[in-house]
């Protein structure tokens, strides 16, 4: 009984960075149509600010995302500009999008691979391989640190998207962009800024993920598929689908891994996916018409 509450707290505490760093990767979906394959690479790049940061100038790597944060967001919004406002807003956007931003992918992983070699790295701090024992059970504080500093962004996210004069506009656009053009918001602003935002939380995100896994560029591949999962099955440009679906989907993982062998947690998730993709293919939170909840 004790390996699976520890293994469904791991999953809890994973499922929490994994959720930062798919709401990113939802909301510009939900807003931009534009399914970013290049949010992997962008979650990666602010592990490796992150990385620099700490190594140079010997910055925390949690004080760093005051620094890395702001840059991803600026790096954002020049993506938005140069790459996706010239995609037009017709039943092609989301294929051409995916080609778009995968060649974004490859121009991020290339700088990547000459600025910092292949070879694997992970983010280091005093208090990394350190742990604390709460009612029998060790929980390492860097996993724990990660763990608040995603509550604390999504929590910040949600007051952003529901609380917020910006947020009414954002979730107009959602719906309609069209009506939501008619009634005066200025659509362009608000995704140049959501993709901003995502971006921003991709920064947040690697911080949490670098800290808690070994990586280097090539890691974006197999990280940017597990996010994709992760909205399919919450819904896609759903939020809360987003948060739930991280949390189901790393609880899965760890506790099958922890019963049955590493090698099934991933057959036993994608069954799982499978099975209520069949019976509900919108996903959790998404809606028949392809919006979400």
């Amino acid at each position: 009984m004790s390996l699976f509450f520890d293994a469904l707290l791991s999953g809890i505490l994973a499922g929490g960075v994994y959720a930062l760093m798919a709401s990113g990767l939802t909301l510009i979906f939900g807003v931009l149509d534009i399914v970013n394959v290049a949010h992997g690479i962008m979650v990666v790049l602010g592990a490796y600010l992150s990385y620099a940061l700490s190594q140079y100038f010997h910055i925390d790597i949690f004080l760093s995302l005051l620094l890395t944060m702001p840059l991803m967001f600026l790096l954002g919004i020049a993506i938005e500009w140069a790459f996706v406002r010239r995609l037009k807003h017709n039943q092609s956007r989301v294929m051409l999008s995916v080609l778009v931003m995968f060649a974004v992918a490859l121009i991020i992983e290339g700088f990547l691979n000459i600025a910092f070699t292949p070879n694997q790295i992970s983010l280091h701090a005093s208090y990394v391989d350190a742990s604390f024992a709460v009612a029998g059970f060790y929980l390492p504080y860097v996993q724990v640190f990660a763990f608040l500093l995603c509550s604390v962004l999504l929590f910040a996210l949600y007051v952003l998207v529901y609380r917020t004069e910006f947020g009414y506009s954002l979730r107009a656009s959602m719906q309609n962009r069209t009506a939501a053009a008619l009634i005066g918001i200025d659509v362009e602003k608000v995704s140049m800024i959501t993709f901003g935002v995502g971006v921003a939380l991709a920064a947040a995100g690697g911080v949490a993920y670098g800290a808690t896994t070994v990586f280097n560029a090539a890691s974006s591949y197999n990280l940017v598929s597990q996010l994709l999962v992760i909205i399919v099955l919450g819904g896609m440009g759903s939020l809360r689908g987003a948060f739930f679906a991280s949390l189901i989907m790393m609880i899965v993982s760890d506790v099958t891994a922890a019963f049955w062998g590493a090698q099934w947690a991933n057959t036993v998730f994608f069954v799982l996916l499978v099975v209520l993709l069949v019976f509900r293919p919108q996903g959790l939170f998404g809606l028949s018409g392809g919006r979400s909840q």
